[in-house]
């Protein structure tokens, strides 16, 4: 994001950290797990932080709040960051409404990101918030496809072979205009994700660049690829 970008646009982030982490195999939700002494959530608020967020939301289980709170003012400290903590619901979908239900009033773009994408490089948060600030009603991040991608019906059969070429691997943070997001969360349309919902809304999203660091830790192999690319990039 630039200056003039920053002089015009209040940026809030909701990150959604309320999952519960069972297939990492940690025995605690994983935004709480650590990944070379830093836990996760510790890891996305300070991208968040450092792509110049003015507001943000963590949303986690409720047995975690108080947790969570030390972790952001430890994170955040004494600056001019407006936070809260809330509690996420049984679906990402209810984490993401309660998010936007807290989130300071005078942001005109928020982000949606995910805990989980805890690399997830500064310029990524910036090129999303750019594109949202130059117009777009949304915008995400996403990524080539390398690996061929067959269709298949309940019976296992290929059905189709799309063009990789057209294909993109979606990451997070997602962003969105504030009130636009608010109106589609408001809705009754139901969607596996942000854009998805905005583009049910009758918007367009766009796709910027994403990068392999934001990667969603969710098993134990994808952590130890996380922390192999922690030790590499010193991060």
């Amino acid at each position: 994001m630039t200056d003039a970008d920053a002089v015009h646009h209040s940026v809030g982030v909701v990150l959604v950290a309320a999952g519960s982490g069972s297939r990492l195999g940690a025995g605690r939700p994983k935004a709480f797990v650590e990944l070379a002494g830093k836990t996760l959530l510790q890891r996305a608020l300070e991208g968040a932080l450092a792509a110049g967020a003015s507001a943000l939301v963590v949303v986690v289980p409720e047995d975690l709040l108080a947790e969570a709170c030390s972790v952001v003012g430890r994170a955040c400290g004494a600056g001019p960051v407006t936070t809260a903590v809330v509690p996420g619901g049984a679906e990402r979908s209810d984490s993401v409404r309660a998010g936007l239900a807290a989130l300071a009033p005078e942001c005109d773009i928020v982000l949606v990101h995910d805990a989980a994408r805890c690399l997830t490089p500064v310029g990524v948060f910036e090129r999303v918030i750019s594109a949202v600030a130059a117009g777009a009603s949304g915008a995400v991040p996403g990524i080539p496809v390398v690996d061929t991608i067959k269709t298949v019906d309940a019976r296992g059969v290929i059905t189709g072979t799309p063009d990789r070429g057209a294909l993109r691997a979606v990451q997070t943070p997602q962003g969105f205009a504030a009130d636009l997001l608010r109106a589609a969360y408001a809705s009754d349309l139901q969607a596996t994700d942000d854009a998805a919902l905005v583009e049910l809304f009758g918007h367009d999203v766009v796709v910027v660049e994403g990068d392999p660091l934001a990667l969603k830790i969710t098993t134990t192999d994808d952590l130890e690829r996380a922390r192999a690319l922690v030790a590499e990039g010193d991060r």
